[in-house]
């Protein structure tokens, strides 16, 4: 399931969207469904910035999708925090199902503290039959972190800054896994303040769908030790 062009390109609508994913017809419909109630709930949830609403396709679908392409081959284990509105982490519970996919035995986990976005995303994943974990906690709760366990891959999208979704993300971390982080044009900045605390490997992918955004690829990661952290300097990139 990967995009079937590079750079960014406008994604608008389910035609494109299936074009670009290669995805059946089936699944182009039960994103047409998820459109539709995220504008419904979008009138007493904010779900997402109202200036996106009229690019869910490219801005949110799309934008959740091509993280698809960079998951390990057969992952089995995906865990999405503060899911939101289900972006990336529900779209790609959505495609594992798809007949085509690369990750047809991924389990997908959403963790979304707010109760009324855990609603929503329970309400989608309902009504277009996607089998998906959606837990209602907060993803530092010793709770979330014993009925996780650790995972292949971790992925979130505009919830904080570098550092601390590795913080976030370290305790489900094992050699194996990778982090997918959507990321804006400050990403660098992020990296860098990143590396005063943890050790990893690092590939930033250009977005599919904006020209100023990365996704951090991280793998690899590691505590650096309070004594090895270098004063007003971060560590050296591997």
């Amino acid at each position: 399931m990967k995009p079937t062009s590079s750079g960014n390109r406008a994604i608008e609508g389910p035609e494109a969207f299936r074009s670009t994913f290669g995805v059946s017809r089936e699944t182009t419909q039960k994103f047409e469904t998820y459109a539709a109630l995220l504008k419904k709930w979008q009138k007493a949830v904010q779900l997402v910035a109202p200036s996106t609403l009229d690019v869910t396709w490219s801005r949110h679908f799309a934008d959740s999708a091509q993280l698809a392409a960079l998951a390990p081959p057969a992952a089995r284990s995906w865990l999405d925090f503060g899911s939101g509105a289900g972006f990336p982490g529900l779209v790609i519970a959505i495609l594992a199902q798809d007949p085509g996919s690369p990750l047809p035995n991924v389990r997908v986990i959403l963790v979304e503290s707010d109760t009324r976005k855990a609603a929503f995303l329970r309400e989608v994943a309902r009504q277009v039959g996607v089998a998906v974990d959606i837990l209602g906690t907060r993803i530092e709760s010793p709770t979330t972190r014993a009925k996780v366990g650790t995972v292949e891959v971790v992925s979130a999208r505009a919830l904080a800054p570098l550092n601390d979704l590795l913080q976030l993300a370290h305790p489900f971390w094992q050699p194996a896994t990778v982090g997918l982080f959507l990321k804006g044009r400050e990403v660098e900045k992020e990296v860098d303040a990143a590396r005063f605390a943890w050790s990893f490997e690092l590939e930033l992918k250009p977005s599919l769908t904006d020209p100023a955004a990365r996704v951090a690829c991280v793998r690899n990661l590691s505590a650096v030790a309070t004594g090895a952290r270098t004063e007003g300097k971060p560590r050296d990139r591997n």
